[in-house]
């Protein structure tokens, strides 16, 4: 699958210029660090991004949250008005995703604390 960073950055650019905005009023709007911010804009690096990150670009932008994705991969960006579409990789099953793998770490974390506490008990008796 094609992406297309310039078309996003136009699109960016474009809207930023229409609202009247600094670069870092985008920025802080959607939350994302200036240095992306930036990146995103000029298209001075090209590299994998959260959709999180486009998500919030739009919608900072008043456009619909998915305008950029859309716009990325080279598909009709759907309009301001139209329900948010949800894919596999939404917020919330990444959440959940996130939360599972926390429980993990904390199962392994209580199995470290368990094995420590022997150890040092092993060592206190031995001196």
């Amino acid at each position: 699958m094609s992406e297309d960073w310039t078309a996003v950055s136009k699109v960016i650019n474009e809207r930023v210029n229409e609202l009247g905005w600094r670069q870092r009023e985008l920025a802080e709007r959607s939350n994302v660090s200036q240095a992306i911010v930036r990146e995103i804009q000029h298209h001075v690096v090209e590299r994998r991004r959260s959709p999180r990150t486009l998500e919030s670009l739009s919608t900072a932008l008043g456009l619909h949250p998915q305008h950029l994705e859309a716009v990325l991969r080279g598909r009709k960006p759907p309009e301001v008005d139209e329900p948010v579409t949800r894919s596999e990789t939404t917020l919330w099953s990444r959440l959940d995703s996130l939360e599972r793998r926390l429980d993990d770490i904390t199962d392994r974390l209580d199995d470290l604390k368990s094995d420590l506490t022997t150890v040092v008990e092993h060592v206190r008796k031995s001196r």
